[in-house]
């Protein structure tokens, strides 16, 4: 079995590739796209697309893609001409490639100033009983002198976080040069392999720091934060409610533990259950999941319309979903998180922070700033914007 570099090292644009914790996959092609909205809901769609491609005696086939924050955007899904799987990341590497080329821009999506009225916006939203979450996000806009090398920066991002979920999916461009949506996520938002599901919620954070005694100590302020352990009790609640009429043997532990990546330290709940319909695939319930208070809020219609009226931007794939199902039902989806749609000589990187009663707006900015960097780092830049 080849290693996991052997695969990232063969990933092109224009592929899709996804690692986890528990395998990697690099697909090609394209044998079948998923249709758009019309006919059913996108889980019958994508079982329909799987039965139409399925052959006696071959291994099961399986969409790869992306899912929208919005479910009235076009998700990207396709059934791939040619699959390869392999083992995971080996280890971590903390020094990235260099990137060539020159950066000639950064554009904030809103500025600085713009985010912290944002969120004082949503503060008001909190005190009227409106909301009880919601979560605003900005954008940065990043310009090389050359197009950017994507495989590079894919595999800046896996090997320097080789237990996040590290993704790229290739996208529809209206230019020759390819548009690719790629990161390395921290958060499952659900796996089923049978009938075991298992989902990892992540819901408050503090950035890392490079003093060994600082990190450990940021790290214990976030696990005893009464704002943070609220805001993730917020997101736990839903997940398990909505879990619970699929599951039996739903295993949700007492409170939250610490998670880390390289650049942020996040309270994370790990939640197991068995399946009572095998027949309920990773996707049906990926979209019965999505979005979660992670990354929307709570109650959901309120948080998605305050969005709409606050950030000055479309999300697109940011805060939807990517990965994978095939045809048995099996399949792991991740909060499509840790990211930027990149094309040609640009970049645009997304961040987002919980905002809840207690919130500090320009805490939140400094958050936003501190998850931008898993991106900037991957292009060879660690600038606060």
């Amino acid at each position: 079995m080849p290693r996991t570099s052997d695969l990232l090292g063969e990933y092109e644009p224009g592929s899709f590739f996804f690692t986890s914790p528990a395998r990697t996959l690099l697909a090609r092609g394209v044998r079948l796209e998923v249709p758009g909205p019309g006919a059913g809901s996108l889980p019958d769609r994508v079982a329909a697309t799987l039965r139409e491609v399925e052959e006696p005696g071959l291994p099961r086939p399986l969409v790869v893609g992306a899912i929208p924050f919005r479910d009235d955007r076009p998700a990207r899904l396709l059934v791939p001409a040619a699959v390869r799987w392999t083992t995971p990341p080996a280890g971590a590497s903390s020094v990235p490639e260099p990137v060539r080329g020159i950066f000639t821009g950064f554009g904030p999506v809103p500025d600085p100033g713009d985010y912290v009225r944002g969120v004082e916006r949503a503060l008001d939203k909190l005190t009227t009983g409106e909301l009880k979450k919601i979560v605003l996000a900005r954008a940065l806009d990043v310009t090389l002198g050359r197009p950017v090398d994507v495989g590079q920066v894919l595999r800046n991002l896996v090997r320097r976080d080789p237990q996040a979920y590290g993704y790229a999916v290739d996208l529809p461009s209206r230019t020759a040069a390819p548009r690719t949506l790629l990161g390395a996520s921290p958060e499952l938002l659900v796996s089923r392999a049978g009938r075991r599901v298992t989902t990892n919620p992540l819901a408050g954070s503090a950035p890392r720091d490079p003093d060994p005694a600082v990190d450990r100590e940021r790290a214990r302020s976030l696990l005893a934060s009464d704002k943070d352990l609220r805001e993730h009790a917020l997101v736990i609640e839903s997940v398990v409610e909505a879990l619970r009429p699929y599951c039996r043997d739903l295993s949700v532990p007492a409170g939250p533990s610490l998670l880390s990546t390289a650049s942020m330290w996040h309270l994370s709940t790990r939640i197991t259950g068995v399946l009572d319909d095998p027949a309920v695939t990773s996707l049906e319930l990926a979209t019965v999941l999505h979005p979660t208070p992670a990354v929307c809020g709570t109650p959901a219609v309120a948080a998605r319309r305050a969005i709409e009226e606050i950030e000055p931007f479309d999300r697109g794939l940011y805060a939807g979903l990517v990965g994978w199902c095939d045809a048995a039902g099996d399949g792991e989806w991740v909060v499509t998180i840790r990211c930027a749609e990149v094309a040609d000589h640009r970049l645009r990187l997304f961040a987002g922070a919980g905002i809840v009663a207690g919130s500090v707006p320009e805490t939140e900015l400094a958050e936003t700033t501190a998850k931008f960097r898993t991106m900037l780092r991957a292009v060879g830049l660690d600038h606060d914007r």
